[in-house]
């Protein structure tokens, strides 16, 4: 727990779950507590955060978290991550495709204009893009109405 100029911030660990709370005043032992959902762009969110909470307050399972990548999508990002450090090291495309797809599957000639030249590139664009800000956007989920 630690205060800040807006308030208090507390993690309760309950369970194996993590719950990131914040508080306008310092806790007290035996003091009733009421969550605050603002009706915004994040509610859904929030809402299910509550929610699981409550559920692991109350000793049941807090269930899903409310935003999990998918394995693919973990994958890709780690490989994005890695293609960019590789690029950032000095190695050409042609090396790092070399690295991810296997060197028998990038060809000797037809570089310039093979598929997996461009998926390279767009592997190391997508690190450069979760460099420079987009790896925040992943902490916010999509949301479904827009």
């Amino acid at each position: 727990m630690r205060r800040a100029s807006d308030g208090w911030h507390a993690i309760l660990r309950l369970g194996a779950v993590e719950h990131r709370v914040w508080l306008k005043e310092p806790p007290a032992i035996g003091a009733s507590y009421v969550a605050e959902l603002p009706f915004d762009g994040d509610f859904d969110a929030r809402a299910y955060a509550a929610r699981r909470l409550w559920r692991a307050v109350n000793g049941r399972t807090p269930g899903p978290a409310f935003h999990e990548l998918s394995k693919q999508r973990r994958e890709r990002l780690s490989a994005a991550i890695r293609a960019l450090d590789a690029r950032a090291a000095g190695n050409t495309y042609r090396v790092i495709a070399e690295v991810y797809f296997g060197k028998k599957r990038v060809p000797d000639r037809a570089w310039k204009t093979h598929d997996l030249r461009n998926r390279t590139i767009r592997l190391v664009q997508s690190g450069l893009a979760l460099m420079r800000g987009g790896y925040r956007e992943l902490l916010r989920p999509k949301r479904r109405d827009k």
